[in-house]
């Protein structure tokens, strides 16, 4: 397991269509790294089989979601397949300042959102891709969770997800999903390291200088 670096969080954002593979990587990386957390989402729908409130999302009356909204509770917010799904912000802050790293499996509508936000400094946006259409429908069809209308309707969106694709800093194209959860930990990795992370360095620096000083 990776340690906690003294460094501000990150906000990994992953978007994709749905069955592209966005929330099995998301599942890889927090087997991968324990420090990560995951950025539950409350949400209007209603529970499936074996969901628990506050596991996989908070499940809120409308009413109660459009509160949150109304007093700045959310991060983000945005309405899918008739229902509302969104961020809570204080648990991400407060991840952010203990140097935790929070990831998102969000729409490219949340992901717009918290890029323009106030933490928008702070994120890494990766767009997962499948590497066909048939094989997305092949992978929606696979779950056996969906009626043939509803895996229409998340066909026919799709397309418009894939098209916000070059809003995105990565794209992965999901063809092997252990290949794609290398590059997914690569790009991680490699923004931990960005100097603009590491704010310790300076005081590092200034070591490495007084020690030509002393010489």
């Amino acid at each position: 397991m990776a340690q906690v670096q003294s460094r501000r969080g990150l906000l990994l954002i992953l978007s994709s269509p749905s069955g592209a593979g966005k929330s099995t990587l998301s599942r890889k990386l927090l087997d991968w790294d324990q420090t990560i957390r995951f950025s539950v989402s409350a949400t209007t729908r209603a529970p499936r089989p074996g969901e628990e409130d506050g596991r996989e999302y908070y499940f809120r009356s409308r009413e109660d979601f459009e509160d949150m909204v109304k007093t700045g509770e959310m991060l983000e917010h945005a309405e899918v397949f008739g229902n509302f799904y969104g961020s809570p912000k204080a648990p991400v802050e407060a991840a952010m300042k203990a140097g935790r790293d929070t990831v998102f499996d969000i729409d490219w509508q949340g992901g717009q959102q918290i890029r323009n936000s106030a933490l928008g400094r702070d994120v890494v946006s990766i767009f997962v891709l499948p590497p066909s259409i048939a094989e997305l429908d092949r992978r929606l069809r696979s779950r056996g969770q969906d009626s043939d209308a509803v895996i229409a309707g998340r066909m026919a969106k799709s397309r418009d997800e894939i098209s916000h694709w070059a809003e995105y800093d990565y794209v992965i194209v999901n063809t092997d999903i252990d290949n794609a959860f290398n590059q997914l930990t690569t790009i991680l990795q490699a923004e931990r390291l960005r100097r603009d992370r590491q704010p310790q360095l300076a005081d590092f620096v200034r070591g490495l200088n007084r020690e030509f000083e002393t010489r």
